[in-house]
C-alpha cells in the first residue's frame, strides 16, 4: 500500500500538532497547579502570582502556536 503525498502531508501535520501541543498542555497544567497551591497558601500574594502565571502561560502557549505554524506549512507548502 503506497501513501500519496497528500496523505503523508496530512499525517505529518497531525503528528506535528499532536506532539507539539502535548508539551504546552502539560506545562500549562503544571503552571496552574502550582499557582493554585501558592494562592491557597498565601492569598495575599494573589495579584503577583496571577500576573506571573499569565505571562508564563502566554510564553508556553507560543510553543503550541509554533507547532500550528509547522503543521500549516506542512499542509499548504509542499513540494509538488
Amino acid at each position: 500500500m503506497e501513501l500519496s503525498v497528500e496523505t503523508a502531508r496530512a499525517l505529518a501535520a497531525a503528528f506535528a500538532m499532536g506532539i507539539g501541543s502535548l508539551g504546552p498542555g502539560l506545562g500549562i497544567g503544571l503552571l496552574s497547579f502550582g499557582a493554585m497551591q501558592s494562592i491557597g497558601r498565601n492569598p495575599e500574594a494573589t495579584n503577583l502570582i496571577q500576573t506571573n502565571l499569565i505571562l508564563a502561560i502566554a510564553l508556553t502557549e507560543a510553543i503550541a502556536i509554533y507547532a500550528l505554524v509547522v503543521a500549516l506549512v506542512l499542509i499548504f507548502v509542499g513540494v509538488a
